[in-house]
């Protein structure tokens, strides 16, 4: 595991999360308005669940497509810099075709694509910063999506993958992660099980969700076929 150098560039990624401008902070909460009541499951990728472990679980993730940006440090102004760049995308800064009912004649008119907001927001860190991705919903691949306007904006189908889990709530800090990350690494060691890649930090909700309501996920994903 490539494990040497993340907890002091993780600290101040996560640092870095809790301190967030508050511009950051409102335009993730508007974009909970946008997200079905808690009575309806906000879409993510699909899953099964492989293994269950006492500080883990091991997921069978299907393919997904991500809308992706690497931004550059300093950490606490990645989030910052990365989130008005792919909500931009999601809500219409994109190339798109509206087919039109099937009359005569048949017509279709390009207008900006909005796509529905999706969970998690993952993060990791990457060659020259780090890489935020937004998962795109069910059915979106990189060869149907729109286009994004703004060239920093990257689409990528995610191939299928096992990947160890954990999840917990609380606070975005450091000693929150590494506790967490430790247990998972832990449980890793404990099924005879490796990974390969950094650890990818997930987050299912926007700064101003209470910290007790809030799903924090950290994955691994696995070297060996199942």
């Amino acid at each position: 595991m490539n494990v040497g150098r993340q907890p002091q560039q993780f600290g101040q990624f996560l640092c870095g999360a809790r301190r967030l401008t508050a511009s950051w902070a409102t335009a993730c909460c508007l974009v909970l308005l946008t997200l079905p009541m808690p009575s309806h499951a906000t879409q993510e990728p699909e899953y099964k669940v492989l293994q269950t472990f006492k500080d883990m679980e091991v997921r069978q993730y299907e393919p997904y497509c991500v809308a992706e940006v690497v931004v550059p440090g300093p950490a606490e102004d990645a989030g910052n810099t990365a989130f008005p760049i792919l909500a931009g995308y999601i809500f219409g800064k994109n190339k798109g075709e509206r087919k039109l009912a099937m009359t005569a004649p048949v017509t279709q008119a390009a207008e900006p694509v909005k796509l529905e907001m999706t969970a998690p927001v993952t993060q990791a860190l990457a060659p020259g910063g780090f890489k935020v991705q937004f998962v795109l919903p069910k059915g979106v691949t990189r060869d149907n999506a729109p286009e994004p306007l703004d060239v920093r904006v990257v689409l990528r189908d995610i191939a299928p993958s096992r990947v160890a889990v954990v999840r917990y709530s609380g606070f975005w800090s450091e000693s929150n992660y590494q506790q967490h990350l430790a247990k998972l690494q832990a449980a890793l060691r404990a099924a005879d099980l490796s990974s390969v890649g950094e650890p990818v930090y997930s987050r299912y909700n926007a700064p101003l969700t209470p910290w007790f309501m809030r799903r924090n996920e950290i994955w691994l994903h696995l070297a060996d076929a199942p």
